[in-house]
C-alpha cells in the first residue's frame, strides 16, 4: 500500500453512519466502505437501510444494517450494544441523520419542534455520548456531526432546523474540548444545497432551482457523493491532527455576497 493509500485508508476501521438508508447518508456510508471500513448503516427505514446495505454487500463491502427510531433514546443505547457486541469496537460515527419540517414562524406546531429536537439534536449527542465511551477505552475516535448552510444563516419558515443544525455545531465543538485530551476528534461537516428527497420540493420548483444554483459559486446543486471526500480526510488518519472545525462543502454559497 502507498503512502498516499495509507495516509487516507480506513481498513480495520469499524463506523457506523445514520440516516445511511438513501441520500446523502448512503453515500457516505459507501464512500467508507470503499476507504476500507466496516460500516453499520443505520436508518429508521428497515427496509431501505437493508436493501441498501445488501447493494453494498453485492460489491463485497462489509455493510451492515441496523434499524433504529433515534427519536426513541432508549432505542439509542440498545443500538450501540449491538454494534460494539457484533464489531467489538466503533472507530467513527457520523451523524447524518435529519429531519425537517418547514411552516411559518408563528405557526410552528410543538410536535414539529419537538421531532426535529429530538432526531437532529438530541440523538447527535446521546450517539456521541454512547459511542464516545466505548472509543474512550481505545484512546482514538472520530466523531463527524452533518451540520447544515442553516448552522451559520437563518432562512425561513423553519426554525427547529435553524436552531439544531447551529446547536449541533457548537456541541461538536464542545465534544472536540472535551474529548480531545482522550484522543477523541469531532468535526462538522456542512452541506449546501444537495440533491436529496430532504430537498426535492425545491429541486423541483424551476425558479428555486435556479435561484439556488445561481448563488452557488460552483454554479450547480451537490450531489450526495461530493461528501463522501471530506469525510474519508476526517475519519482517516489524514486529519489526526484536526478537530473542532467547520468544513463546509457547499459549492462556495457561503462566501458569495453579491
Amino acid at each position: 500500500m502507498s503512502y498516499l493509500e495509507e495516509l487516507f485508508s480506513l481498513r480495520d476501521k469499524v463506523a457506523i453512519v445514520t440516516g445511511a438508508a438513501r441520500g446523502n447518508g448512503k453515500a457516505i456510508a459507501e464512500g467508507l466502505l470503499k476507504a476500507g471500513a466496516r460500516v453499520a448503516m443505520v436508518d429508521i427505514d428497515g427496509d431501505g437501510v437493508n436493501s441498501s446495505a445488501a447493494e453494498f454487500r453485492n460489491q463485497s463491502l462489509d455493510a451492515h444494517a441496523y434499524t433504529c427510531d433515534l427519536a426513541d433514546a432508549s432505542a439509542i443505547e440498545r443500538l450501540v450494544t449491538e454494534i460494539v457486541s457484533s464489531c467489538s469496537s466503533i472507530d467513527v460515527l457520523v451523524n447524518n441523520a435529519g429531519v425537517t419540517f418547514g411552516y411559518p414562524q408563528l405557526e410552528y406546531p410543538d410536535d414539529a419542534w419537538d421531532k426535529t429536537y429530538q432526531v437532529n439534536l438530541r440523538a447527535v449527542f446521546l450517539l456521541s455520548r454512547a459511542v464516545g465511551r466505548e472509543m474512550v477505552k481505545r484512546g482514538k475516535g472520530s466523531i463527524i456531526n452533518i451540520t447544515s448552510l442553516n448552522a451559520e444563516m437563518a432562512f425561513p419558515a423553519n426554525p427547529a432546523y435553524m436552531a439544531c443544525k447551529g446547536a449541533v455545531r457548537q456541541l461538536t465543538k464542545s465534544l472536540a474540548i472535551d474529548l480531545g485530551p482522550l484522543g477523541i476528534r469531532a468535526n462538522n461537516v456542512g452541506p449546501g444545497y444537495f440533491v436529496t428527497e430532504m430537498t426535492a420540493r425545491s429541486w423541483n420548483d424551476p425558479e428555486k432551482r435556479r435561484q439556488r444554483t445561481e448563488h452557488t459559486v460552483l454554479g450547480r446543486w451537490g450531489e450526495p457523493r461530493d461528501l463522501a471526500g471530506v469525510v474519508i480526510f476526517l475519519a482517516s488518519d489524514a486529519s489526526s491532527y484536526v478537530t473542532g472545525q467547520d468544513i463546509y462543502v457547499d459549492g462556495g454559497w457561503l462566501i458569495k455576497g453579491l
